[in-house]
């Protein structure tokens, strides 16, 4: 059985079960608290117990726990109190990602893992734009086609409203101003850095599940700073590496330590102006997740960050000073206290806007995974260097990563884009024959009417079907032509 993770020190050492480390938790507290400390040390804990981590550092400070941290008298006082006799100074083994690719390796996603729902998210849909969208994954379904990257759905939303009326016999109608305004969106997606999360390579989740030569886990670190500048593309981005975890991973029961633990940083992110059928989704993910052996443990200021019934499956919880300055700030405080197993010896509201930098108040589940009473603790301090480390450390470290080499260089398979750029010129080509075979019929019909020295006249009947089906096919085509490969070779330029 795994070595319980001491926490810190209340009346007694706090100490976190592995084996009940996949039941979630929370890390919360007003800045300047601690959490990131509180958030390094437990990454440090899991790693060593050889438990792959994944956390989104959005301040840039957590780099520092690739490299040994140093003596300080009030680490070795802290130490001391604690009672940590096995403590000692050491680096971790980390693999850095960025979705822009500059401070860690391109993290990227396609189009159809991401799915409807989380992109509605993301593009901030209405309900008639998610059911247009939908409706283009379903038509590029259908046909088997990919759809890998924003050219790919560009392209799939032009098709289908070029083609409206064909398709509303079988997926309902299209609106062609929900089309024009997804668009639109997806141009600021664009602006937003999106053309470098979708694509090939995709990221395969086992990466991020490694342990070293050592068995220690690999400390996955996501480069958020930038990411931060666009909220939705950040929240939306760590909604689906849950959802994908939950979705790829097989049915583990309750290990003895977790697969993979989660930190999720700025946890508001995933939840604000998020529609109610995704904070369901996200729900029901939290709460089966941990049948996968996956701990999820949000970081936020505040616990009303946190939609109640997610917050409710988060059995281990690390509170952080939070300040009762206005009334959001008391009815929070309130609230943090009364989710806490009370301790008769606390005035747990009182302590919550006590707490000193280090310190939090701490509830964990024991073995038969009840909440122990909280307790006011003295949080463990990190082995690991607190800070972030130099850009050309940085770059040495990731030349030597697991994953050097692999997502460096994008990808463009034939998707969604090639296929209905083919189409479209193989009916243009089409078209062109037609036009050609047309002519030379009334030529020889020409020819063979002078020959015979009369003229035969061709039917009421005979004259509209075959006006008709030339501009039928002639407008077919270029339709198809001007509406589809006009918008993909537009963009292209």
């Amino acid at each position: 059985m795994s070595e319980p993770i001491i926490i810190g020190k209340g009346s007694q050492q706090i100490p976190l079960l592995p084996g009940m480390a996949n039941r979630h938790g929370l890390i919360a507290g007003a800045t300047g608290t601690g959490k990131t400390i509180t958030l390094q040390g437990l990454a440090e804990e899991f790693s060593r117990r050889g438990v792959p981590v994944f956390l989104s550092d959005v301040k840039g400070d957590l780099s520092g726990i690739s490299q040994p941290g140093k003596p300080h008298p009030k680490i070795d006082e802290r130490v001391e109190t604690i009672g940590l006799g096995d403590f000692d100074f050491e680096g971790f083994p980390v693999t850095f990602w960025d979705v822009y690719g500059q401070l860690g390796h391109p993290v990227r996603a396609t189009i159809t893992d991401m799915g409807p729902l989380l992109l509605s998210r993301l593009l901030n849909l209405n309900d008639t734009q998610q059911g247009v969208l939908t409706l283009v994954f379903r038509v590029a379904d259908d046909n088997g086609w990919l759809l890998l990257d924003l050219k790919d759905l560009r392209a799939m939303l032009q098709f289908v409203a070029d083609n409206a009326a064909e398709f509303r016999t079988l997926y309902g109608n299209i609106s062609a101003a929900s089309v024009g305004a997804i668009q639109r969106r997806l141009l600021t997606l664009e602006e937003q850095g999106g053309t470098k999360l979708f694509g090939e390579p995709a990221l395969n989740l086992e990466d991020m599940m490694q342990t070293d030569e050592r068995g220690m886990g690999v400390i996955n670190i996501l480069s958020a700073e930038k990411l931060m500048s666009s909220p939705l593309l950040y929240g939306t981005f760590l909604l689906w590496l849950m959802s994908e975890l939950f979705e790829s991973l097989p049915e583990v029961g309750d290990p003895e330590k977790p697969k993979l633990v989660l930190f999720f940083d700025e946890a508001h992110l995933l939840f604000d102006d998020a529609p109610d059928i995704l904070i369901d989704k996200v729900e029901q993910v939290v709460r089966l997740i941990r049948s996968k052996g996956v701990g999820v443990y949000f970081v936020t200021q505040n616990p009303l960050d946190v939609p109640d019934t997610i917050l409710g499956q988060l059995g281990n919880r690390v509170q952080h000073a939070l300040r009762a300055f206005t009334p959001r700030d008391q009815k929070a405080v309130r609230a943090a206290a009364e989710t806490f197993r009370q301790n008769p010896a606390l005035d747990t509201r009182q302590v919550i806007t006590e707490l000193g930098v280090g310190e939090a108040l701490v509830s964990v589940l024991d073995a038969k995974g009840r909440p122990s009473v909280v307790e006011r603790t003295l949080i463990r301090p990190p082995r690991s260097q607190m800070g972030p480390i130099t850009k050309v450390l940085r770059k040495e470290l990731m030349g030597h990563s697991l994953v050097a080499g692999v997502y460096d260089k994008p990808v463009d398979r034939h998707s969604a884009y090639e296929v209905l750029i083919a189409r479209a010129e193989k009916m243009a080509e089409e078209q062109q024959a037609a036009e050609v075979a047309e002519t030379q019929r009334k030529t020889l019909e020409s020819a063979q009417r002078r020959g015979s020295g009369g003229r035969r006249r061709q039917t009421v009947t005979e004259s509209f079907f075959k006006s008709a089906a030339r501009t039928i096919g002639s407008q077919i085509g270029r339709q198809l032509i001007r509406g589809v490969m006009g918008s993909l070779f537009g963009g292209r330029r």
